[in-house]
């Protein structure tokens, strides 16, 4: 599926459209597969590149809401639960089942029995699978799954059942699938305001921020998915009312494995009633999240001394043989939760639930919510502008399908036909002198997309087989996934700047030439670029 930019632009400004929608997130790109499997003529810009805000910035999660169980959301666990299934049902290989070791120490938030009968009520509320579904642990048990836990502690355990995925890349077939069901995407493409006739909005006015033009978007429907920034749009025609935005950090650390070598992922509280995830994924261990206030600029999110030292120190306290400082970090990312905004609640204590607010003019926002519950929250939208399009046009369109749309040309179905995939992926990998973690990586980020991406190596046989194999993913990703930069490659589309750092410092220069020569640059373009990615990598990696 490759596409042209130039074409995209010409094609949003020409076209009157159903519905624009305003922000290329996981909620935006949802809306916009929901909208155009059910008739309706879709186009979505994004200000920057999609994925770029909160929806590359969570746990990297799509689980079931254990943690509302406290808060007493009991149909919001149980619709959560249900959307997981769906969603590893429709990307097999994107979405993979983690087991979660949720230790139970003397002191905890938990006892066992209130454990033990909290995750029974998950397993049945999120409808989990019989054989996926929790065994409590003694502290023996629990140690031998996990001996650096706290013996001296610890109770026992629960074992769980999770979901793990890449969120940017969940975001990216979201936005994938829309554009072959026959919307039309754009990333950095900024809104600059909206257009009005008899108090009704009838469009947006855009800046295509690559070649600075400016666009007008008619189209009879729009809707703000903007995340962060949706009071920021909701401000530009006035229509902020009684329900706002409360808008709060969660930052997260990498650091090697060697360093934090978990044998399973582990969710464990802290003192404050916060609970912490430790994720092992390839070469590294991931730790999050905070939880606190945020009201500054939502354009550059940074993690802070503060963060980082509170979840090091949260983890040194847990894993008692484990004593991680800041010169251990390889990374980090920091991401702002849009919630909805209730009187007298700290940050923790706020619901997820996602709310649909209206403007006068017929602005529709759609805000709060998490990553797992996307698909819903789109069915919610898109319902009502199908509603309002088919009172003011007399057309009927279908109902929402998207729990049967796999997000990918070629899906992967089942478990058993990844781990196959896999291992027919791993040979290859081997005989072309990878290492061994590349060909998980591979699927999981591409599924059988993957293939194509190992048969583009051989045009780069000048280069090692890391190198290749870099080279021939960004090609790739530049003629099927919207790459326009370094960032949006090494960030977004294959996680590097997250979990393989050191491979970003070494291939960005090769990077940064290769994307000059696919799409055109000058020096002053090329050099941009790589400046930019330069202070993209200070940022993850020094904390103030």
């Amino acid at each position: 599926m490759s596409f042209n930019r130039l074409d995209l632009i010409n094609q949003l400004g020409e076209r009157e459209w159903d519905l624009l929608i305003i922000g290329g997130g996981i909620t935006g790109a949802g809306i916009a597969l929901d909208a155009a499997t059910r008739g309706l003529k879709t186009a979505l810009v994004e200000k920057d590149d999609f994925a770029s805000g909160t929806s590359s910035r969570s746990t990297k999660l799509v689980h079931g809401g254990l943690r509302y169980l406290k808060q007493l959301e009991f149909a919001l666990v149980s619709q959560v639960g249900r959307e997981r299934a769906i969603v590893h049902q429709n990307a097999t290989h994107l979405v993979i089942p983690e087991k979660m070791l949720m230790p139970l120490v003397k002191g905890g938030t938990y006892g066992k029995l209130a454990s033990s009968v909290g995750l029974e009520v998950y397993d049945i509320l999120a409808n989990v699978r019989k054989q996926d579904r929790r065994h409590m642990l003694d502290k023996d048990e629990t140690l031998q799954i996990e001996p650096l836990l706290n013996e001296e502690v610890l109770l026992g355990s629960g074992f769980y059942s999770e979901y793990r995925t890449d969120d940017a890349r969940l975001t990216i077939e979201l936005i994938k699938s829309a554009v072959r069901k026959g919307a039309v995407c754009l990333n950095y493409c900024e809104l600059i305001g909206f257009m009005h006739s008899n108090n009704r909005i009838i469009g947006a006015e855009c800046l295509e921020r690559l070649g600075g033009k400016h666009m007008e978007i008619r189209s009879k429907f729009v809707i703000n998915a903007g995340g962060p920034w949706v009071d920021q749009i909701r401000s530009m025609n006035k229509s902020i009312g009684k329900k706002r935005l409360h808008l709060t950090k969660g930052v997260h650390l990498v650091v090697a494995r060697e360093k934090l070598p978990v044998k399973h992922s582990v969710y464990f509280d802290v003192p404050g009633g916060r609970m912490i995830f430790t994720i092992p994924r390839c070469r590294t261990t991931y730790i999050g999240t905070t939880d606190t206030e945020y009201r500054d600029t939502l354009d550059q999110v940074l993690t802070t001394k503060d963060d980082a030292e509170y979840l090091l120190n949260a983890v040194n306290s847990t894993f008692p043989g484990i004593h991680l400082a800041l010169s251990d970090v390889e990374s980090s990312w920091a991401g702002i939760r849009p919630l909805i905004h209730q009187e007298g609640k700290s940050a923790s204590e706020i619901s997820r639930k996602d709310e649909i607010f209206e403007a006068k003019d017929g602005l529709i926002s759609i805000a709060g919510g998490k990553l797992t519950g996307y698909r819903k929250m789109a069915q919610k939208a898109v319902d009502r502008v199908v509603k309002r399009f088919e009172k003011t046009t007399g057309y009927e369109l279908g109902p929402c399908i998207t729990r049967h749309i796999p997000l990918t040309e070629d899906p992967l179905w089942t478990q058993d036909e990844v781990a196959h995939f896999t291992s027919r992926i791993a040979r290859e990998v081997e005989s072309r002198q990878l290492n061994g973690n590349t060909a998980s990586y591979l699927v999981s980020n591409y599924g059988k997309q993957c293939r194509t991406i190992l048969d583009s190596m051989e045009q780069f046989k000048d280069s090692s087989p890391d190198e290749a194999l870099c080279r021939a993913e960004l090609q790739h990703c530049v003629e099927n996934e919207f790459v326009l930069t370094s960032i949006d490659f090494f960030d977004r589309r294959t996680g590097r700047l997250s979990f393989d750092i050191d491979s970003v410092r070494r291939m960005k220069k090769i990077i940064n030439n290769d994307l000059s020569y696919l799409l055109g640059w000058n020096q002053e373009k090329k050099t941009t670029d790589l400046n930019q990615l330069d202070e993209r990598i200070n940022e993850v990696t020094t904390f103030e």
